[in-house]
């Protein structure tokens, strides 16, 4: 897997860009190839650098050496999986990487869960005799590793330049006015194209410095209205006041119009305005007003009581519907009871 790393060097040596150069870093020896020189502007983009030295530049020897570890490198993968096969891991295998000078071999797999592979370092240190580092890696280093070429036609970002690939997410295809097909903006490992977020923070800064959608602005033709923003071209698609659509630059806004507070308050006060006049208005008119009002009350008293004498009704009728299976005897009673009441007393009450 490529990695960047600052490596230093003798004196009285001197190294252009594009030369391949043995050095040696905390993994061992290894095959590099010279970038630029590390200055403060370069290493301020690296995130905890690979650290080493230089040893000497690549010979015949070393050459061959490269062709006959590339020439093994597919027999390697055949062991590995045989391996992994025999003991029903559940892991992808994905790449075998050789270091130069033949310390260690490094084994790149693909796992959701973890694995317990101590069985099958064992059986490839017998294999191959040397240190065998096992390392789970995601569906983007994957690309790393064996993608080519990217849909732009050049190599693929995370193969060449990239050291650390950024988190991407939806929202910055949003932003960009990116088609939002997954197909078209998925790169080599399914995920979201690293090239999205190269522009995000020009976009994002470019934003706020335009009026929102939906504000109104004023111009020199007028007070329009922003429905969308093209944010690379600094310009807005704006409605006049006669419905008439148009695209303006940014510039040509001379102020932005504040919004007014919300609906449910502007309400509320043009209620207790029209409230307060309505008051006025009656304690102008006196007697007048006055009279309006006790027929008002008046009609609502007289339409309380009779309501209530509805109420008496219904409760009656509804005493008298709910009777007891031997509910003849007892309207007897009842009935007896009441011509008591309305006669008066009698001798035998006396």
């Amino acid at each position: 897997m490529r990695t960047l790393g600052v490596m230093t060097a003798r004196n009285d040596a001197s190294y252009r860009r594009s030369m391949e150069v043995v050095v040696r870093s905390d993994r061992g020896l290894e095959i590099g190839q010279v970038l630029c020189e590390a200055g403060d502007d370069a290493l301020s983009h690296l995130d905890q650098p690979t650290v080493g030295s230089i040893v000497r530049l690549v010979s015949d020897d070393d050459v061959e050496g490269i062709d006959k570890i590339d020439s093994a490198r597919s027999k390697k993968l055949e062991i590995c999986q045989r391996h992994i096969d025999a003991l029903n891991l559940d892991m992808k295998l994905i790449e075998v990487e050789q270091l130069f000078g033949g310390e260690r071999m490094v084994v790149y797999y693909l796992s959701e869960e973890r694995v317990d592979f101590r069985e099958l370092v064992k059986a490839l240190a017998n294999e191959f005799s040397t240190r065998i580092e096992m390392r789970q890696i995601g569906v983007r280093d994957e690309a790393k590793l064996l993608a080519d070429y990217g849909d732009c036609g050049k190599p693929v970002c995370c193969n060449t330049h990239l050291s650390t690939m950024p988190p991407v997410s939806m929202k910055m295809a949003k932003l960009q006015k990116a088609t939002l097909d997954p197909t078209k903006i998925s790169g080599r490992c399914g995920r979201l194209k690293c090239c999205l977020r190269y522009e995000y923070d020009n976009y994002v800064d470019t934003q706020k410095q335009l009026p929102r959608v939906g504000s109104r602005v004023v111009t020199r033709n007028g007070t329009v209205k922003v429905l969308n923003q093209q944010i690379l071209a600094e310009q807005l698609l704006v409605e006049t006041e006669d419905h008439r659509r148009m695209v303006i630059d940014a510039s040509e806004v001379l102020s932005t119009i504040k919004p007014q507070a919300g609906k449910s308050k502007s309400t509320r006060a043009d209620e207790n305005n029209s409230t307060k006049r309505t008051n006025g208005a009656l304690r102008k008119t006196g007697s007048s007003s006055s009279d309006v009002v006790s027929g008002d009350s008046s009609q609502s008293q007289a339409t309380a009581s009779a309501e209530n004498g509805q109420q008496e009704n219904n409760l009656q009728n509804r005493e008298s519907s709910n009777v007891a299976p031997n509910g003849g005897k007892n309207r007897k009673r009842r009935s007896k009871r009441n011509r008591r009441r309305k006669q008066g007393p009698g001798k035998e009450d006396s």
